[in-house]
């Protein structure tokens, strides 16, 4: 009896020790799982907190190209003549600019700025891959600084173009150019702002500029703006800096107002701008309480122009627009983007404020 006593107590101990032993690997497991499920989380937390921009600017370094252009100008030299005095002479000199431009198709077409090929004698494009090309103005639109040129070339790499109506502040960008001379730099930043307007186009220039804080610099005009898709959702125009370098605010042109007035270019030669046939004027609240408007938001008409298109559709003076084709305007600058993206003849939708009453109303866009 003594021994058969002796062996429950150590069959007691052997299950004891076995049930142990397997809880202990079971709750073991389960940090463990927990673990690796919480390392994975805060893995694709982090991808999600810094996206991958490497296939984007791949894209975008390739059809971003190096724009030379040269100047001839006549400067004036003096010398002393013994016999007639200071005597002076005229003697060309060669300069030349620089700047970026983007490829949009696989034939050689490629937008830059204005500016860059401001009057220029000769233009010289330089590819990603270093062969160098002339090329030739098919044309330019001084009222958004844009130019539109060819080089004889097949099978080119190029940026396709993407909705800059649906971009949101926050959205993570890429700018590409030549900064400096320095060939394909890519610099990331956000959307900071849209529609800006900031008064460097004279002449009645239309601005509404896509603001950011991806490093921009002298040699970047020209260039290209994209998102984490590599898509081209601007062309790189300008810098706000009192010192001529990056101090945080760049400025892009829309890719839809560069779509529209690049196709013009390219059929016409030049830009056929629709119009209401209004002037208009952000609101205020000194105009809100003078008018009695119901809010800030919309921008208002202070005047209709005869015979215009808005006339003829019944708009008024002191109307309030509030939306073009379903899309929400708050600014002067808001409504130009809208409209420089149509052509005269194309039929909107306006969506109106006139005292107390909303009202949507179509119109033929005229010349």
């Amino acid at each position: 009896m003594k021994k058969m006593k002796k062996y429950k107590v150590f069959i007691f101990i052997l299950l004891g020790t076995a049930v142990s032993l397997t809880l202990q690997n079971f709750f073991s497991e389960s940090v463990i799982a927990n673990n690796l499920q919480d390392d994975t989380s805060d893995t694709i937390t982090n991808q999600q907190a810094y996206p991958d921009f490497i296939d984007a600017a791949e894209l975008a370094i390739k059809a971003v190209v190096h724009i030379k252009s040269k100047y001839t100008s006549n400067e004036v030299y003096g010398y002393f003549d013994p016999f007639y005095g200071q005597r002076y002479f005229q003697q060309p000199k060669e300069s030349i600019a620089s700047g970026s431009g983007v490829i949009i198709s696989g034939d050689g077409y490629i937008i830059t700025n204005k500016h860059v090929i401001n009057d220029a004698a000769e233009i010289e494009v330089i590819l990603f891959d270093k062969r160098v090309y002339r090329a030739s103005l098919i044309g330019e639109d001084p009222k958004s600084d844009l130019a539109l040129l060819k080089i004889d070339e097949s099978n080119l790499n190029f940026l396709e173009f993407d909705n800059s109506n649906n971009l949101r502040i926050g959205e993570w960008v890429l700018a590409v150019g030549n900064p400096y001379n320095l060939n394909s730099t890519v610099t990331a930043g956000i959307i900071s702002a849209k529609s800006r307007k900031i008064n460097i186009l004279n002449d009645g220039g239309i601005e509404a500029f896509i603001q950011t804080d991806a490093a921009i610099n002298s040699g970047n005009s020209g260039g290209a703006l994209v998102n984490t898709r590599g898509k081209l959702i601007g062309i790189n125009t300008a810098i706000q800096s009192k010192t001529g370098s990056f101090s945080g605010y760049g400025f892009a042109i829309p890719s839809n107002m560069v779509k529209k007035i690049i196709e013009d270019l390219k059929q016409f030669g030049e830009v056929k701008r629709a119009y209401i046939g209004i002037y208009i004027a952000d609101i205020n609240t000194q105009i809100k309480e003078q008018l009695q408007l119901k809010s800030l938001k919309g921008v208002l008409i202070s005047k209709v122009l005869e015979n215009s298109a808005a006339e003829k559709a019944g708009l008024k003076d002191y109307d309030v627009i509030l939306e073009i084709n379903n899309i929400k305007v708050n600014s002067t600058s808001e409504l130009h983007e809208i409209i420089i993206q149509f052509n005269p003849g194309d039929q909107i939708k306006c969506k109106i404020q006139r005292k107390n009453n909303t009202k949507e109303i179509t119109l033929q866009l005229q010349s």
